[in-house]
């Protein structure tokens, strides 16, 4: 029996039983890395469920690159959507940023 790395839920692909998108997967492949990198970059992932997900993507590749192609407009559309941060709101962010910069150097 085959087993299933991929799985399609509301609408989204993620790997099978996790809630790790295959999008995030198949954007590091592109960028080319390797397998081995994917698998240390997502702790909760094993190397065989790395290589099961971007073989799913290969077989499938028309379909996926047309599914990120829509993630991708809906992605534009909500930030394009989205209401601005208040300034200071926004200030905030930017001084505990700084902060946290800050106190790594220390």
């Amino acid at each position: 029996m085959a087993k299933e790395y991929v799985e399609r839920r509301d609408g989204n692909y993620y790997v099978a039983g996790t809630r790790i998108s295959l999008d995030s997967m198949v954007h590091a492949f592109r960028r080319g890395e390797s397998p081995e990198t994917i698998c240390q970059n997502f702790d909760l992932l094993r190397l065989e469920e790395v290589y099961g997900a971007i073989a799913y993507y290969l077989a499938n590749q028309a379909e996926i690159d047309a599914y990120l192609i829509r993630q991708g407009e809906q992605w534009a559309e909500g930030k394009r959507d989205a209401e601005p941060l208040p300034a200071s709101l926004r200030e905030r962010l930017v001084h505990a940023r700084e902060e946290m910069h800050t106190t790594r150097r220390s």
